[in-house]
C-alpha cells in the first residue's frame, strides 16, 4: 500500500532517510547544548556538525550484525565523524533519541493530516453552499421522515470536519514533546538543559516528567484521534453508498469514461471508493486499540510497545492521509440528482406531512392521543393502498369536523419545513 498509494508528502515523512535524519538532529543538538555548556570540546562539536552523516544501506548492514538499530546508526555516523564521535550520545539512552525523533515525525504527519482536513472542509462547504435549498427527504431508521436539504447534510459534515480539525490540532499538541532524561528519566547522566535545548531546536516541549520513554497515553490519544477522523469519513462514505443505491440514486460517485463497474455485469456503477474508505476506517480503529494496549508498560519501560508502533503509527497516518485525499476527490466530483430527490420525496404520497396535521389538530383542541389516532389511521391506509394522504384526510369525517379542506391543503407545504434553513447557515457565517 505504501508504494502504490502513499502520497508524496506523507511517504517522505515516514521514509527511512527522514527517520535517521531526525535521529541525527537529536544527537547533533544534544552535542551542541553540551558544547555550549562546556561539557564537550568546541572543536569536537565542530567536527561532529561538519562530518556527521549516515547511509541507510550501511546502517542496515551493521544492524544485521549488532541487532540494535540505534547502535547501528551511531556506528555508521561514527565512521564519518572519526574520533570526535565519542562525544555523540554522551549520557543518552536509545529512547531519548527514538521517542524525541518519533514525536517530530508524528507532528509532521499530523500537520499533513490537518492540511488534508482543511481541503476536505473547503469542498464540503462549497457543496453546502451550492445545495442550500436542494430539497430532499430526511430519513430516520432508513425510513422517510421529513424534508431537509442536501445542503444541510453537507453542512453537518462541515461541522464534523471542523471538530476533527480541532481534535487533530490537540493531538499534534499532545505529541509535540521530547525527552532527553536518560535511562530512567532522572537526568543522572545528562543535564536537563540539554533536553530543553534539543526540544527548542526541534519545535517540541520538554516532557515535564518521563521515565526511559515518553508515556504512551500521548500516542494513544493521537491514534484514537486518527480513528475518530476515519470513522467520520466512514460515516460520510456510508451515506454516499446508501444514497447511491439503485432504488434511491440521489447522489453518485463520479464514473469516469472507460471505467468498468463489474467483470460480469456491464451496467454496474458501484461506489467503490466510498466502500474503500469504509474498509480502511476499520484499520484505523483496530490500530487505535493497539495504541491503547501500549499505554500499560512494565515499570519505567519495556519494549512491547516498540514493535507495535513501528507498524501502526506510519500505517495509520498514511492510511488516513489517503482516505482524506480520496474523500475530497469524491465530494469534489460527486454527482447530485435533485430531480430524483424530488421524486423520492413524493413517493409516500404526502405522508411526510403527518406531524403538521397532528399539531394542527392539537392546536384546534384535540388531545394529542386522539389527534395521533386520527392521523395514524389515515397514514396507515395511505401506506397500504398507495393513495394520497391529503385526500384521505379530507375524506375523514372526524378530521373534517376539525379542519377545513383549505386548512388541510395549507399544511402540505414544503416551505414550512425549510423556514429555518437560513438560520442554521448563519451559524456558519453563510
Amino acid at each position: 500500500m505504501i508504494e502504490r498509494y502513499t502520497l508524496p508528502e506523507m511517504k517522505a515523512i515516514w521514509s527511512q532517510e527522514n527517520k535517521f535524519r531526525k535521529w541525527l538532529e537529536v544527537e547533533i543538538y544534544a552535542c551542541e547544548a553540551m558544547a555550549e555548556m562546556g561539557l564537550i570540546p568546541e572543536e569536537a562539536f565542530r567536527q561532529i556538525r561538519e562530518r556527521a552523516r549516515f547511509n541507510v544501506k550501511r546502517i542496515e548492514e551493521i544492524e544485521a550484525v549488532v541487532n540494535h538499530d540505534v547502535i547501528a546508526f551511531l556506528t555508521c555516523v561514527g565512521e564519518y565523524v572519526g574520533d570526535a564521535a565519542r562525544y555523540i550520545h554522551l549520557g543518552l539512552t536509545s529512547s531519548d533519541v527514538l521517542d524525541t525523533a518519533l514525536a517530530v515525525l508524528m507532528k509532521e504527519a499530523g500537520q499533513q493530516i490537518l492540511k488534508r482536513l482543511e481541503e476536505l472542509r473547503e469542498v464540503l462547504l462549497e457543496k453546502a453552499k451550492e445545495h442550500r435549498h436542494t430539497l430532499m427527504i430526511g430519513r430516520t431508521h432508513g425510513v422517510h421522515a421529513e424534508p431537509i436539504t442536501f445542503g444541510l447534510k453537507m453542512l453537518l459534515w462541515v461541522a464534523e470536519t471542523e471538530r476533527n480539525i480541532e481534535r487533530m490540532k490537540r493531538a499534534v499538541d499532545v505529541i509535540s514533546v521530547g525527552k532527553i532524561s536518560g535511562a530512567v528519566g532522572t537526568y543522572a547522566n545528562v543535564d536537563p538543559r540539554v533536553e530543553a535545548h534539543v526540544c527548542r531546536r526541534l519545535g517540541l516541549r520538554p516532557a515535564r516528567i518521563s521515565t526511559q520513554i515518553l508515556q504512551r497515553d500521548r500516542h494513544a490519544e493521537f491514534m484514537t484521534t486518527l480513528a475518530v477522523i476515519g470513522s467520520s469519513l466512514d460515516k460520510f462514505a456510508t451515506e454516499i453508498r446508501n444514497l447511491q443505491r439503485t432504488d434511491i440514486l440521489e447522489v453518485e460517485e463520479y464514473f469516469a469514461r472507460g471505467q468498468k463497474g463489474s467483470s460480469a455485469m456491464p451496467h454496474k456503477r458501484n461506489p467503490i471508493t466510498a466502500e474503500r474508505i469504509s474498509g480502511l476506517a476499520r484499520i484505523l480503529r483496530g490500530n487505535a486499540l493497539a495504541a491503547l494496549e501500549n499505554v500499560a508498560l512494565w515499570h519505567e519501560r519495556d519494549i512491547s510497545h516498540s514493535s507495535v508502533e513501528r507498524v501502526i503509527i506510519p500505517d495509520s497516518t498514511i492510511t488516513l492521509d489517503y482516505m482524506l485525499h480520496k474523500m475530497t476527490a469524491i465530494m469534489k466530483n460527486l454527482l447530485v440528482y435533485p430531480e430524483k430527490m424530488r421524486r423520492n420525496l413524493e413517493r409516500t404520497h404526502g405522508l411526510l406531512f403527518s406531524q403538521r396535521v397532528l399539531l394542527a389538530l392539537v392546536e384546534k383542541g384535540l388531545s394529542r392521543e386522539r389527534a395521533y389516532e386520527l392521523v395514524q389511521r389515515n397514514a396507515m391506509r395511505s401506506w397500504r393502498e398507495g393513495v394520497s394522504f391529503k385526500e384521505l384526510l379530507m375524506e375523514d369525517a372526524d378530521i373534517a369536523s376539525v379542519l377545513t379542506s383549505r386548512e388541510i391543503e395549507s399544511l402540505f407545504n414544503y416551505d414550512y419545513h425549510l423556514r429555518h434553513v437560513d438560520d442554521i447557515y448563519r451559524r456558519f457565517g453563510l
